[in-house]
């Protein structure tokens, strides 16, 4: 992508990281570049800041219609997406699917944003705490890296307890997470097997000719994983389902061709 935004929809993505030319490790920013791609939309990069986001969170935009129109700011991934369809700005790729397909496709980013992300923030915060304070917080003072871990670590843990993953044993969490994964092999074995696809093309977890909102999602979670040191047991994991794998080198080769891949 170019340093300089040419084309006549002006956007910015704020990733909470600068780190040109890769994937972070924020699933919700990965699924909205992959959106974004998917459809051919420029758009440049920056690290913003949680204090500036509209929702206090990563990702946010800025963007505007014409060069002399007023800048608009959004957050959160699935809001900011929603929005970029009514203006007509991105395609809608669920509108043509069958209504048992868009079902499909809601549960299964439900399935990963309300289920697999809190057992992937427990593995940062509980298991792997040191370095996902070092990584988030690496541009800070070293005893304000420590004061501010501890109160996102409090913070997080509440979040947890409140929505009901730290009430399970580690056992338990691990063999949720395993069983999601699990199914999500199973999905794109079956994808894969019914579409065919030896040209090295992507294939779609819901087996259509094109993506749907699930295929930026999902391509997100599994991302995050590949390219977060903080995420070893996951990385174990979905390394372990070759075509998984295979699903996202796919997408990765096609959509972003520029950006550099996990393990290089």
């Amino acid at each position: 992508m170019s340093d300089t935004i040419e084309d006549k929809t002006k956007l910015i993505v704020y990733r909470g990281w600068l780190d040109r030319g890769k994937h972070v490790w924020s699933p919700f920013v990965i699924k909205l570049e992959a959106r974004l791609r998917f459809a051919g939309v420029t758009y440049i990069t920056e690290a913003g800041s949680t204090l500036t986001a509209p929702k206090g969170k990563i990702p946010y935009i800025k963007y505007r219609e014409i060069d002399d129109s007023p800048t608009t700011t959004l957050g959160d991934s699935t809001l900011i997406i929603k929005h970029l369809v009514e203006r007509n700005i991105l395609p809608n790729i669920n509108a043509n699917v069958p209504p048992t397909t868009r079902a499909q496709d809601l549960a299964l980013r439900s399935l990963l944003e309300e289920k697999l992300y809190f057992y992937h923030t427990w593995e940062l915060w509980d298991q792997n705490y040191y370095q996902m304070r070092e990584h988030i917080l690496q541009g800070l003072p070293y005893p304000m890296r420590v004061v501010i871990g501890l109160l996102i670590h409090r913070n997080t843990m509440k979040t947890l307890n409140g929505q009901g993953t730290n009430r399970h044993t580690p056992e338990e969490i691990r063999a949720f997470r395993e069983e999601i994964w699990e199914a999500i092999n199973e999905l794109l074995l079956s994808s894969k097997t019914t579409k065919g696809s030896a040209d090295g093309r992507p294939f779609w977890i819901l087996g259509g000719e094109g993506p749907t909102e699930a295929d930026a999602t999902l391509f997100g979670f599994i991302v995050c994983v590949l390219v977060c040191t903080a995420r070893q047991e996951s990385q174990r994991l979905v390394k372990g389902f070759p075509i998984i794998l295979e699903y996202a080198e796919r997408i990765h080769d096609i959509y972003f061709p520029d950006y550099e891949k996990w393990g290089q």
